[in-house]
């Protein structure tokens, strides 16, 4: 978990180990987007072409991958890293995650980058705290180490 800030023209400004990673990429172009209009997510192009085919061939709930996609497109942009390291996030996702000009706290999860508002941050910390004993125990139960 790293705290960054969006700057006023939209930039976020990655870790220098998330820096790292996507110059190290062979696409260097980034899907942005929301998929919950609540938490943002920064996608090597790569790793998003297969999310997207998921959601396109998700047969078990159509409605689901639908809205999901939906939301994605809808709020999402391709995006590049500058030369200093910050990634310009859209417009209309900056405003519905309220992390326009904003401190935010970044992380990576399954191949993207998490992008939680402070709010959301606070929120996901204590949901966390209040069951890390028993997560901890069912995972050391099943293996765990």
């Amino acid at each position: 978990m790293y705290p960054a800030r969006v700057d006023d023209k939209g930039r976020l400004k990655l870790p220098v180990g998330f820096q790292e990673f996507i110059a190290g990429l062979a696409e260097k172009k980034l899907f942005v987007t929301s998929l919950d209009r609540r938490i943002g997510q920064i996608y090597p192009i790569a790793n998003w072409r297969e999310s997207k085919r998921f959601l396109n061939e998700h047969r078990e709930n159509p409605k689901a991958a639908r809205d999901t996609l939906f939301n994605a497109q809808d709020l999402g942009a391709d995006s590049e890293m500058d030369g200093q390291g910050r990634v310009l996030l859209p417009p209309e996702m900056r405003r519905e995650l309220g992390i326009e000009n904003q401190s935010v706290h970044v992380f990576a999860y399954k191949g993207r980058i998490e992008i939680l508002s402070e709010a959301r941050y606070q929120e996901r910390k204590q949901a966390a705290s209040e069951a890390a004993a028993a997560a901890l125990e069912t995972l050391e139960d099943a293996g765990l180490q």
